[in-house]
């Protein structure tokens, strides 16, 4: 019996203060006349980070940072497929200007309006959530990304210097790929072991973000084995600055760049575990965890987590 098609999604709850007031957007449908969030079908290729701030900047005309992640809604579409589709806070950072796709209007409102203006009842959930999160002090947040260079040569294969082991096409793929979820992410800083491997990791988001990395040899493999405490000493330097951070190593280093993560999180958290389970498992080629960050310097706390 073949399993159910599920219908792929992902959007976001856009949102800013006027006058220090919380302020939501909505989005109209004039072909069926209802109000929502920005949303839409993930891309071929895509991650859904890149989709979310892509179908807000498509349906709204916002450019937006993804924050904490929302409850994911599930619903049947009219003909009868399941619709799955993930959601974000995400503050708005800047205005594209006239509204150019199936939207007609964007309307910006106090969560009490959005609450009586939205059409569906899921769509309340995601308000909910936001609404706690700007009452718990966690909606403002920032990313620090820890990121596995993608597939690269077999160390067997190759006869040059180990750090200058290029990716193969396959990672030089994935390495395109998660760029612009990174971008979705806010991340304006990057961070990376000086091999090639990581080096070219990043190399693509580097290009479209406009930013020059910082290679750091206690993030390669060679630099750890010779001095393994620098690896936290980047962590605490992420997680107290105020940019977003990426942060690609190896694996033999990110077992001690997690366990830092790890004593910045919430205690018993489902943050804590999942990293800590990353730390002991392993991360494969070109995956990366997300953690979301609130305070500053010695005060910051990772609040929440995501791997894509």
């Amino acid at each position: 019996m073949s399993s159910e098609h599920v219908v792929e999604a992902a959007g976001a709850v856009p949102w800013r203060r006027r006058k220090g007031r919380l302020q939501v957007a909505l989005v109209h449908r004039p072909h069926y006349d209802d109000w929502s969030w920005p949303k839409g079908k993930v891309d071929p290729g895509e991650l859904m980070p890149q989709t979310a701030a892509r179908e807000t900047a498509e349906e709204a005309s916002l450019v937006v940072r993804l924050g904490m992640p929302l409850p994911t809604a599930e619903y049947r579409m009219p003909n009868g497929n399941l619709k799955r589709v993930r959601y974000w806070a995400a503050q708005v950072v800047d205005s594209l200007g006239a509204l150019e796709h199936e939207i007609d209007e964007v309307a910006w409102l106090t969560p009490a309006q959005a609450r009586e203006r939205l059409t569906y009842a899921h769509d309340r959930e995601q308000l909910d959530r936001l609404v706690e999160l700007d009452d718990q002090g966690m909606l403002d947040t920032r990313a620090v990304v820890v990121l596995r260079h993608a597939l690269a040569m077999r160390r067997e294969d190759w006869d040059g210097v180990d750090t200058e082991r290029p990716l193969v096409p396959e990672g030089f793929d994935r390495s395109k790929a998660l760029a612009p979820s990174l971008q979705a992410f806010g991340v304006d800083r990057i961070v990376s072991s000086p091999s090639a491997r990581c080096s070219d990791t990043v190399a693509p988001f580097a290009a479209i973000a406009a930013l020059k990395p910082r290679l750091k040899a206690g993030l390669s493999e060679e630099g750890h084995k010779n001095a393994p405490h620098k690896a936290a000493k980047h962590v605490a330097k992420a997680l107290g600055t105020s940019r977003s951070t990426v942060l690609c190593s190896h694996r033999p280093v990110l077992p001690a760049i997690l366990r830092a993560m790890a004593d910045r999180t919430l205690p018993g958290s489902r943050a804590e575990r999942t990293v800590l389970q990353l730390a002991r498992e392993g991360m494969t080629k070109g995956e990366f965890v997300v953690l979301h960050v609130t305070g500053q310097g010695e005060s910051s706390k990772v609040l929440a987590s995501e791997t894509w």
